[in-house]
């Protein structure tokens, strides 16, 4: 269509297609031959693009979820089914009728989701997306300190190994940790593990002596309260709001202290319009699209800056893997039949105690 137009805009020296004013003087043919040669040239790129999008969006129907944490890339976030944190996913993992699911995180959370529905196909565009909470908990020294506190319950974070999970007696998220802990009766010696910051902040808010294994979040550990300090002064009417992840040293000064749901939660229903956020900075996609008005700024680390506080782990899913992770149906989560028995009994235990 548009070489014919071209050649009658040339051929009959018009500058005009009907009632549209194509061009400012008529098109001569060596302007036109060069015209063409630089849409052949772009018209290639362009159509792969286009290809890899399409097969996005047909993969994605095909396996019918395409489920990313809130902490993905904002492109990602966007062409997901659904966008969830922790808790959220869970549950959408355990009541999906879909017969593939593409996890778009981390991988720990990709093996809850085949705990969870071990009869379905769950993919994972990167298998090297894991998490440092995750690698500071190995099964063989976990299971050497339980045994040194056999009287303790396990209560073990989302966010550990699906082998760890087998080892627990309950899983927890950030959203439903305090609810959980708080139905376990005050006699009962807990170990909390793998996150000694948020385990902190349970003995806390819930005045527990847990005992905590010594695991922390590459990301919340980067925060600076120094930098934290000077941008609250610069900014006197933002409000500081922060994941349980984070250090005491930052947690002292947010005034609020929720899971990543709570964050977006808590922005949306402040009358406040600005927002220093303490956790992945990919959260504040979500909360500026549910916020357009408001203003979002990433709390610091030690440099200054807020560069440091991306999960590398989750910079690992692209749009390009994802493509070709819905095009291959691999890499893909294998847990063995014991395993997933054991690693599933902590996280209905989980699902069970959050809706009493």
């Amino acid at each position: 269509m548009a070489l014919i137009s071209g050649a009658y805009l040339t051929l009959k020296g018009v500058v005009y297609i009907g009632p549209i004013r194509m061009l400012d003087r008529p098109l001569d043919m060596i302007s036109m031959l060069a015209f063409f040669s630089f849409l052949i040239g772009a018209t290639e790129p362009a159509r792969k693009l286009s290809d890899v999008f399409n097969a996005i969006q047909a993969g994605t129907a095909a396996a019918d979820r395409l489920v990313p944490l809130l902490d993905q890339e904002p492109e990602i976030q966007d062409i997901a089914d659904f966008v969830g944190d922790s808790l959220d996913l869970s549950r959408k993992a355990a009541n999906t009728d879909a017969d593939t699911i593409v996890f778009c995180g981390v991988k720990f959370m990709a093996e809850v989701a085949k705990i969870l529905c071990p009869d379905k196909e769950v993919l994972l565009p990167d298998m090297d997306a894991g998490c440092t909470l995750e690698q500071s908990c190995q099964p063989e020294e976990f299971k050497k300190f339980k045994n040194k506190h056999k009287d303790h319950l396990v209560i073990t974070y989302i966010n550990c190994s699906a082998e760890i999970k087998a080892l627990s007696d309950i899983i927890v998220t950030s959203s439903n940790a305090k609810k959980i802990i708080d139905q376990i009766p005050k006699s009962q010696p807990i170990i909390f593990a793998p996150d000694k910051h948020l385990g902190a902040y349970l003995n806390k808010i819930t005045s527990r002596k847990m005992l905590l294994w010594n695991g922390t979040c590459i990301v919340h550990i980067q925060f600076s309260e120094r930098e934290l300090v000077g941008i609250k002064a610069e900014r006197p009417n933002a409000l500081f709001i922060a994941h349980p992840e984070c250090p005491e040293a930052i947690l002292k000064h947010a005034d609020h202290v929720g899971s990543t749901s709570s964050l977006i939660q808590f922005v949306s229903q402040s009358k406040k319009k600005e927002f220093i956020i303490g956790t992945e900075p990919n959260v504040i996609h979500q909360m500026r699209k549910k916020n357009p008005e408001k203003i979002f700024i990433e709390a610091p680390g030690a440099d200054g800056n807020c560069s440091c506080n991306r999960c590398p782990y989750m910079a690992l899913n692209t749009m390009e893997k994802i493509y070709l992770n819905l095009k291959d149906s691999k890499p893909g989560i294998h847990l063995s039949d014991t395993l997933i028995s054991e690693a599933k009994k902590p996280l209905q235990r989980m699902l069970d105690m959050t809706n009493n």
